[in-house]
């Protein structure tokens, strides 16, 4: 099974260049699943049904998030419908899932606590899903997106699930890492998947408006940068039978 994980979109920019390369890259790569966090591609901030829809038409199968998802009240009754849309698992008692399963694949979103909002634990949350999980007799192909900002908590979150998940892709930080690697208990791991938006720009950001904020420490409007634009994804070949993966590379391109 071969699966492209797609880094945090953003805006029109973002869904752009989704909408430009993704066709050409599910064929030209053999892949068979297209996971991408979708938790900023409403100008920049959350996820509306229309920008859901566009993602889903343009060849992604299921969109993750994070602590955004909450940011366009619109988009939160329809976290219930069957919609390929999921959220953090370890928000307590929130609209919709945690997990999406498709076939012979489980897709669980986690959100972590460093420098975040203080939700459930997120490793605790993940040994709930999986011992249900395999009390379900459900797919052994299971891809973790961890949406965490500090890198320690990423990588711890790799080891303790090394071996028992098929990949873990960190998001969040929209700055991609090179740390591509098969764990030595068969996990695909990176810190950070990256971003899918504007190149000239702070994490997606008009950077103008984000030295503004630096500068004077006052509140200030931040608005979806334009100009070239980045894909930043990480492609995975995973064993369907026995759920460890066997390879992992960055698949990064541009847009001018």
């Amino acid at each position: 099974m071969r699966i492209l994980m797609i880094g945090d979109i953003i805006g029109q920019p973002g869904r752009k260049t989704i909408r430009t390369l993704l066709s050409d890259m599910r064929r030209e790569h053999g892949i068979d699943v297209v996971i991408a966090n979708g938790e900023n591609t409403a100008g920049g901030f959350g996820l509306t049904l229309d920008t859901a829809h566009e993602l889903l038409d343009s060849g992604v199968d299921i969109i993750t998030s994070g602590n955004h998802i909450w940011d366009q009240k619109e988009m939160i009754p329809h976290l219930d419908e069957g919609l390929p849309v999921i959220r953090p698992a370890n928000y307590p008692d929130a609209p919709g899932r945690g997990s999406w399963v498709q076939d012979n694949l489980m897709v669980i979103n986690l959100q972590g606590r460093v420098f975040m909002p203080p939700l459930d634990c997120p490793f605790r949350t993940a040994d709930r899903i999986l011992a249900e999980a395999k009390d379900s007799g459900l797919s052994p192909v299971i891809i973790v997106d961890f949406h965490a900002e500090a890198t320690s908590e990423k990588q711890a979150m790799g080891w303790y699930l090394d071996g028992r998940v098929a990949a873990v892709f960190g998001t969040h930080t929209h700055v991609g890492t090179i740390d591509t690697r098969i764990l030595p208990k068969g996990t695909a791991y990176v810190t950070d998947v990256g971003m899918t938006g504007p190149v000239n720009s702070v994490i997606g950001s008009d950077s103008g408006a984000v030295l503004e904020r630096f500068l004077t420490a006052m509140p200030h409007r931040l608005q979806v940068a334009g100009g070239p634009t980045v894909l930043n994804s990480v492609l995975v070949d995973i064993d369907p039978e026995s759920g460890i993966a066997q390879s992992i590379q960055r698949l990064d391109r541009t847009v001018d």
